[in-house]
């Protein structure tokens, strides 16, 4: 008997968790990326200080890497669901160190959480909630967001009025409990202690009859040590997707973070606005124009030495500026061929006002595919490039197909500088300007310039499965008489960048 009870208990749980489950419709989706690459990443194959030089491209020229990534959506109703997003990767095959677990024996720890989110609609409205760790894209056009396209702990809520008004309002928290305490030199500051940075905005999309735009505003507040490291340096905490000291801080100072002054500020105030709009009602034609403004408070001054024995100037860590840019398509049978361009506000020639370039948290352009990420730049970096201090323009013949299932894109672009030259005699040597290449483009100046060439194959082998072949090439055109005027007495041999790689995916 008690073993009969004992069945009819078992099979009661197991019917009543099946019950339960059954209540809830889970859905997976995910991309498999395999690629393997050849090429170069440094701009300079040698570099000099005082005499003694150095091979700065140090690179492997051919790399093999995967990455898995795994969404898994718990829907229980249109009411309400919840995702996780895994990451595995980037594992470059044969490296054991730094937990990639791609040498031999495949152990290591790569498993990563990018998103992690519920989705839930208030009762007896239209009103949605997004409440985790989640994808934000900024709102943006021709090129991708020069602002903020990242994954970040945030609360969004959005609410759609009729077909052409919506409104999406959102808090963000992209740094906080970082700072690990301080000595004397932070008067005694405990952990934690102001080092939250918190960001607002607003997005209201419009859609008309051939005609969406979607302006935007977000503000943001930074304690006075959201980005101090343990050894007293500034704006030392880098993250995966992003570089403040890059993107946030003055190049001068990011480059002196380090001797970076006080303040008796307790937080520094950020804002930004943007203005993207696509026109679609004149086809075949499509254009699209976007424009940004942003500004970072001054949160104390920095000593920086001008020129070689100059003297030494106060700098500001004041940063604000604006960036415009712009597509124009005209869509054919056979491809799309379109014209792009965009240009950015450049330091002047002081730093004792700031900088003029517009901060960003997390840019990721995309106007081009090896400078920035248009088509897999992720052999290369998982995100775009910063337009900020920069023009350009280019030509594009997009999705050019002659055979089924084969496409192919051929881009050319020329990136100039608007950045005074005079801002040189504030590096700290005559290749300072390498420093973003990776993460952003180099630091430019009005006589500095690079020709970039793209060609993208793609090839749909099966429907969930494609094979992309991209060739790469980027002419330096950077200025060696203006970078000698830098503080110390150095010098560069500078060289193009190529790339030849193919990536397979595999997505359902």
């Amino acid at each position: 008997m008690k073993r009969i009870c004992t069945l009819i208990l078992a099979a009661g749980l197991v019917f009543g968790a099946a019950t339960g489950a059954s209540a809830i419709d889970f859905k997976a989706k995910g991309a498999w990326l395999m690629g393997f690459g050849v090429g170069n990443e440094s701009l300079t194959s040698k570099t000099s200080l005082n005499g003694n030089k150095t091979k700065a491209d140090n690179s492997d020229t051919f790399a093999a890497q995967q990455r898995v990534r795994l969404q898994l959506d718990a829907v229980a109703s249109e009411a309400l669901s919840g995702t996780v997003y895994f990451e595995i990767g980037n594992q470059r095959w044969g490296q054991g160190v730094n937990g990639s677990g791609a040498a031999l024996g495949a152990d290591g720890q790569v498993v990563k959480v990018k998103n992690a989110y519920i989705d839930w609609a208030i009762p007896q409205t239209d009103a949605k909630v997004r409440m985790g760790i989640q994808a934000m894209l900024l709102p943006n056009v021709a090129g991708g967001s020069a602002v903020m396209d990242t994954d970040v702990a945030a609360v969004v809520t959005s609410y759609k009025f009729n077909d052409n008004v919506s409104l999406s309002a959102f808090w963000a928290r992209p740094f906080n409990d970082n700072f690990p305490g301080g000595d004397a030199r932070y008067r005694g500051n405990p952990q934690g202690y102001l080092d939250n940075m918190d960001l607002f905005g607003l997005m209201a999309p419009l859609t008309f009859d051939g005609v969406n735009l979607t302006p935007w505003v977000m503000y943001g507040a930074a304690g006075k040590n959201t980005f101090t490291t343990a050894n007293g340096n500034a704006y030392g905490l880098i993250t995966a997707d992003g570089n403040p000291a890059q993107t946030l801080l003055p190049y001068s100072a990011a480059m002196a973070t380090g001797r970076l002054g006080g303040t008796s500020k307790a937080y520094g105030n950020m804002f930004w606005a943007g203005l993207p709009l696509a026109v679609t009602m004149f086809d075949p034609f499509n254009i699209e124009l976007d424009i940004n403004y942003g500004y970072v408070e001054g949160m104390g001054r920095y000593n920086v030495q001008k020129g070689q024995n100059g003297p030494t100037v106060r700098g500001s860590t004041e940063r604000k500026g604006w960036l415009a840019k712009a597509l124009v398509e005209y869509k054919m049978d056979w491809a799309t061929p379109g014209l792009f361009g965009w240009y950015a506000s450049g330091d002047d020639s002081s730093v004792k006002n700031g900088s003029e370039r517009m901060p960003s948290v997390v840019p990721n352009g995309s106007m081009t595919s090896y400078m920035g990420d248009g088509n897999m730049g992720w052999l290369r970096q998982d995100y775009g490039v910063d337009y900020a201090g920069t023009w350009g323009i280019g030509a594009q013949l997009k999705d050019m197909s002659f055979l089924q299932d084969l496409k192919h894109t051929f881009r050319l672009a020329y990136w100039g500088g608007t950045n005074s030259t005079s801002m040189v005699k504030y590096m700290p040597n005559a290749y300072s300007w390498t420093n973003g290449v990776g993460a952003t483009v180099p630091y430019m100046t009005t006589k500095d310039g690079l020709v970039e060439f793209n060609l993208v194959n793609s090839y749909k082998i099966y429907e969930n499965l494609e094979m992309n072949l991209e060739l790469d090439y980027l002419v330096n055109c950077m200025d060696n008489s203006t970078w000698k005027k830098a503080q110390n007495p150095t010098s560069f041999q500078k060289q193009d960048m190529y790339s030849a790689k193919v990536v397979f995916a595999y997505t359902f």
